[in-house]
């Protein structure tokens, strides 16, 4: 645990040695972090870099890898997971299956992470928002701001014009009537 760094009165913590966090990190109230060894990887990781914010009743649980960038600031009751609770087999209730790895979690730099967010097994990049409510479930490259269920690109910032942009689903511009 970093310099300056502050957890207020967490819901849990499972596998502290499995967690890094970096210098001035903030992890609000009644958070739940994790990282377990629960889909075979005897070395699981959760760090959270330089100077994030973690808000409010946020659940974030690796049993891989998940890589909070610096300066992140995620909104109340966000979760974060790069696994699932398998349902393969129908004669079994869920809660007595295998828990199954899905993909490595990654949030760029400075991105923010709107209220209610589910991050599945995705990689948001840098300078991103999400907005509220949106499941992340597939990769949203750097400076996108991407909305919905399941969540898609909406607008990008553009170098060439130093804008941001409306764009269609799949990241491109929208291009103007003008």
């Amino acid at each position: 645990m970093g310099f300056l760094s502050y957890i207020e009165n967490p819901l849990k913590i499972n596998g502290a040695k499995n967690i890094y966090i970096g210098k001035k990190v903030f992890i609000q109230y009644k958070t739940w972090i994790a990282s377990m060894p629960q889909t075979g990887n005897k070395y699981p990781l959760l760090k959270i870099g330089n100077g994030s914010v973690i808000g409010n009743f946020n659940h974030i649980y690796a049993t891989s890898k998940i890589t909070i960038g610096e300066k992140v600031l995620t909104a109340d009751k966000v979760y974060i997971s790069d696994n699932l609770h398998s349902y393969d087999d129908i004669t079994k209730p869920i809660i007595h299956q295998k828990i199954k790895q899905i993909s490595e979690v990654e949030i760029g730099d400075g991105t923010w992470i709107g209220e209610n967010v589910a991050i599945i097994g995705a990689k948001i990049g840098k300078n991103c928002v999400v907005g509220a409510n949106s499941v992340v479930t597939k990769d949203i490259p750097d400076y996108c701001v991407a909305v919905g269920v399941p969540a898609r690109i909406v607008k990008r910032f553009n170098i060439e014009t130093n804008q941001w942009n409306r764009t269609h689903p799949d990241g491109k511009f929208i291009k103007s009537n003008s």
